[in-house]
């Protein structure tokens, strides 16, 4: 869990800076770097992306994520939990959850939290999470310029996320070949290139709820392998 934790505590720590220390950005200086971010998290999305070598799989599981996503509405269950802390907090205005859901999402997705986290669990390797913790830290401290308070508790499902996928992949760490791995990581890296768009785009895609589409390949193979061949 040292990989996880870290990657908590420096998005903690970078955020509460980017809230309380970096002030007075003027709007424009702001409206440019989200657009430069956006940019550059749609080509770190993308790159991941094709590193899929089952394009079909990578379809169906965003289909199928986007189903069970919307059944459930991850969004406004991101959403209410985020407006439920902005009101214990005495906060107004939406922006908590904003920054909440934005940053957590972020975070969350991409092909460095999932193998990150997997090599945490299989071999003790955080390598891979502190250098996600330098990225994440970099990007806290502009979102919590902007976004404000909630960027500091996105940290939560961060820490949630990643332990539990830590935790995950000590259980089952036989079923876990490269080629689930890559897959994964694939569909994750998709959802990172949306959240790109979305910092470019008034008509935001609600990626919270494929967020399920993420764990479909390697449900599938994982079944796949243990069925008879022939």
């Amino acid at each position: 869990m040292l990989g996880p934790v870290v990657n908590f505590l420096v998005i903690v720590v970078c955020a509460l800076g980017g809230c309380f220390l970096v002030k007075g950005i003027p709007p424009r200086f702001e409206d440019t770097l989200k657009k430069a971010i956006g940019i550059s998290i749609i080509y770190m999305g993308i790159k991941g992306a094709l590193e899929s070598e089952r394009i079909l799989l990578l379809i169906m599981s965003m289909v199928g994520g986007a189903v069970i996503g919307e059944g459930i509405n991850i969004d406004k269950q991101m959403n209410r939990l985020g407006a439920w802390a902005e009101g214990k907090l005495g906060m107004k205005g939406g922006a908590f959850s904003k920054g909440f859901v934005s940053a957590g999402i972020l975070f969350c997705t991409g092909s460095m939290a999932i193998v990150g986290s997997m090599q945490s669990g299989l071999s003790g390797n955080h390598e891979t999470l502190f250098a996600k913790s330098i990225l994440d830290g970099s990007m806290s401290i502009v979102f919590g310029a902007s976004l404000g308070i909630g960027v500091v508790f996105s940290a939560v499902p961060v820490l949630i996320y990643q332990g539990g996928i830590a935790l995950a992949a000590m259980a089952v760490k036989d079923l876990l070949s490269p080629e689930i791995i890559r897959e994964m990581s694939a569909v994750g890296n998709l959802l990172v290139a949306a959240i790109g768009v979305n910092f470019l785009s008034s008509r935001e895609i609600r990626v919270a709820n494929l967020i399920p589409a993420v764990f479909i390949p390697g449900a599938y193979l994982a079944l796949r392998s243990l069925l008879p061949v022939g």
